[in-house]
């Protein structure tokens, strides 16, 4: 790898109030990561000796650090590396990342992506009617239904890699009492934990014990064999924490309301795409839904993703989660030489 581009062209959206901010290394100038598969290019940025969210430094993370730290970023950025796919069986492959490192799995970033792909023209689409993007990601292969009306975006549905139950009623202690944390795999790997279960309501003026009750229970959990997933080191180990609540049934199936914390203390603005997959899971395995119903999944800032189980195999449940991605800009990022701040800070 060279030296960090001088300029970094960035398009961003967001699904659902997450950012998800894209560079398409192929015309950025950036070098190749060396690997066969998406998850090999994902190991090589982490690099020997790190891991996903304390990854080695590198030309390609020097340009992750440039857009998720302040003043071109924030600590809840999001976004991704555009990459080649696997094979020709996807559109393009991509490497999520966040100000911590990387990620194996994002759902509202596939969401954004699909959106993305159409818009610009990457993959042809009819002005009336949906199209299909593959996106080849750390985990598996994913799809991104985009559905149009009228020659415009009007919503996205995200089918991601088989979701499955890890372990149920793992007791776990915080400092606002003990807990019991169910597990499960959805491309990554997430703890459910009942928010009343701590004494909390999911909103923003909770945000703060929240995060850190997530960042205590990422951290109890972070030997617990329910974490290790068979796919190995990479896929396994707590990747984000969904505190949620439960609402009213819908005439649908069950209404729920979430935070998600991930990496070092993160809030998903969003009601998160892989971790709805992994609440489907749950609900499945509770009977609590089943095939031809509906959850409706609000995030903390009030916004809405609908998740539905849509088959299984003996790898795990298949599920679609729909939402909405909107394009909120398009940047070119750059450094002055004698900017003492370089690229920036994290507060």
């Amino acid at each position: 790898m060279t030296a960090t581009p001088t300029t970094v062209r960035t398009t961003d959206y967001h699904a659902a109030g997450e950012p998800f901010r894209i560079v398409d290394t192929a015309c950025a100038g950036i070098p190749a990561v060396p690997g066969d598969t998406v998850a090999e290019r994902c190991a090589t940025v982490i690099g020997p000796g790190g891991s996903p969210t304390a990854p080695r430094r590198g030309a390609l993370d020097d340009v992750r650090r440039l857009l998720v730290q302040e003043p071109r970023g924030h600590a809840g950025m999001y976004g991704g590396f555009v990459v080649p796919p696997d094979d020709d069986g996807a559109h393009f492959g991509v490497l999520f990342w966040h100000k911590d490192g990387y990620s194996t799995a994002c759902g509202h970033g596939t969401m954004a992506l699909g959106a993305w792909a159409v818009d610009s023209g990457r993959v042809p689409a009819p002005d009336d009617g949906s199209v299909q993007v593959r996106i080849d990601v750390p985990s598996g292969r994913v799809t991104a239904t985009v559905h149009r009306s009228g020659g415009r975006t009007t919503g996205v549905t995200f089918r991601g890699v088989p979701a499955r139950v890890g372990a149920r009623k793992v007791p776990v202690a915080t400092t606002l009492g003990l807990a019991e944390a169910d597990i499960a795999h959805a491309g990554a790997c997430y703890a459910s934990v009942a928010a009343r279960d701590l004494g909390l309501e999911v909103t923003t003026a909770a945000l703060p014990s929240l995060v850190r009750a997530g960042q205590e229970i990422r951290s109890a959990l972070a030997t617990h064999p329910g974490t290790w997933h068979p796919g190995g080191p990479l896929l396994s180990g707590v990747y984000g924490v969904i505190l949620y609540e439960e609402l009213p049934d819908t005439p649908f199936g069950p209404h729920q309301r979430n935070v998600t914390v991930f990496a070092d203390g993160q809030t998903d603005r969003s009601p998160c795409g892989s971790g709805t997959s992994a609440r489907l899971a749950l609900l499945a395995q509770d009977e609590r839904l089943a095939v031809g119903e509906d959850l409706l999944h609000e995030s903390v800032a009030g916004t809405v993703f609908t998740g539905r189980i849509v088959g299984g195999d003996a790898e795990g449940l298949v599920t679609e989660v729909t939402g909405t991605a909107y394009r909120t800009g398009e940047h070119a990022f750059t450094v002055d030489p004698y900017d003492e701040l370089g690229a920036g800070f994290l507060l």
